[in-house]
């Protein structure tokens, strides 16, 4: 089957690689069935850039509470996205993929520096480019380094993986009665207050036109149907 999609920016969440053991930060089944699903989206045809979250190692916490100050923490999550980075590339590297891996925040042992050209013509020779340390700024979110990377790329579509498998009318984890939307209106996720992404990464991708796919990452195989175009997940556009 033909891919939907030519371009995708993934957007995965730090926590989901945690998996069920919370002591370690990395599940390592976790992060092998992403890197798996990734390989299979690649072998159609599809161009991947990946934005990964920090949350599994460090999380910004409370200034009052933690005594860091806010834009400190914020860098200090910046390099735990390198960290994750750096784990899915390992992986990926593993399974037969072509990756690289760029920095906001410069550390050439480890990462190219961001170049956005550079970037496009991984994407175009088939590689997977993994973007780290965020937008390189505090009070930014990886929600808006998706955002922003995936316009910079001109990407067809972000593709948020996450543990649930679409945007609900609640908090499905929470609230037994809450019913999924298969798709919906950027409109009308600000009008309901549901909280597919930070208000900044939201309102990016609503004025660059670029649609949103909410999917259950951890069920295998979820992300070829995404691309392929099934109905998997919530679409907001």
């Amino acid at each position: 089957m033909l891919p939907k999609y030519k371009r995708i920016l993934l957007k995965l969440s730090g926590e989901a690689l945690l998996g069920k053991n919370t002591s370690d930060p990395f599940d390592p089944q976790i992060i092998e069935q992403y890197a798996n699903d990734i390989k299979a989206v690649t072998d159609l045809g599809v161009q991947v850039a990946i934005v990964i979250g920090g949350g599994n190692i460090y999380r910004g916490m409370n200034e009052a509470d933690s005594g860091i100050e806010r834009a400190h923490g914020d860098y200090m999550g910046m390099l735990a996205t390198v960290i994750n980075g750096m784990a899915m590339q390992a992986m990926l590297e593993k399974v037969g993929v072509y990756t690289r891996l760029q920095s906001a925040i410069k550390m050439e042992q480890v990462a190219e520096p961001y170049i956005r050209r550079k970037a496009m013509r991984h994407l175009e020779k088939g590689r997977v480019v993994i973007f780290g340390a965020g937008t390189g700024n505090p009070y930014f979110t990886t929600d808006t380094a998706g955002s922003l990377r995936a316009i910079e790329m001109k990407a067809d579509v972000i593709l948020k993986g996450t543990r649930v498998d679409g945007i609900y009318t609640a908090d499905p984890e929470k609230d037994p009665t809450a019913t999924k939307f298969d798709t919906i209106s950027f409109h009308e996720c600000i009008s309901r207050n549901l909280k597919v992404m930070d208000m900044t990464a939201f309102t990016l991708c609503m004025e660059n036109k670029l649609p949103i796919i909410v999917f259950d990452m951890n069920k295998p195989g979820n992300l070829i149907d995404v691309v392929e175009g099934k109905s998997v997940g919530t679409l907001v556009s």
